[in-house]
């Protein structure tokens, strides 16, 4: 935890945080039910995005799958087994590394992301203004504290 506000908190910087906290549970929320609806667990769908979003490659390290999804190790093979099983990722050796399994998704699961995520971004789309709101407030509150 940071050293904290440099005042106590007033009844609107409460307020805030709570619409703050409010708008992204509600974007989870939406998040848990479209994966559901396509038949994934919300840590499934978040295993495809990050697989698929992971900077500058198309495949992923367990240990850095394990870490983007903030799960230990033993959980994320747990969860690729089942990913697996499902035909949504495949495993493969490293080409300089033998023993590293690379990650990376399927055509499948390329699909399935593809329509997930577009309805995601309609979502964002529709809950940006009300956090840029909230996120000007909160730089203007911390401009006024400085």
């Amino acid at each position: 935890m940071s050293a904290g506000p440099r005042r106590a908190l007033s009844k609107p910087d409460y307020e805030r945080l709570a619409e703050f906290r409010y708008l992204l549970r509600k974007f989870l929320v939406f998040s848990e039910d479209a994966a559901a609806e396509a038949g994934l667990t919300a840590q499934q769908h978040q295993a495809l995005l990050a697989i698929k979003g992971f900077p500058g490659r198309e495949q992923v390290t367990i240990g850095e799958l394990a870490e983007r999804l903030g799960i230990r190790h033993h959980s994320a093979v747990g969860l690729i087994d089942r990913l697996v099983a499902n035909a949504l990722v495949k495993r493969s050796e490293g080409a300089d590394d033998k023993r590293q399994v690379l990650i990376s998704l399927t055509r499948k699961a390329d699909n399935l992301l593809a329509t997930l995520s577009m309805a995601h971004h309609g979502e964002l789309e529709r809950l940006a203004p009300l956090l840029q709101v909230l996120l000007r407030q909160f730089e203007r509150e911390g401009q006024r504290a400085r």
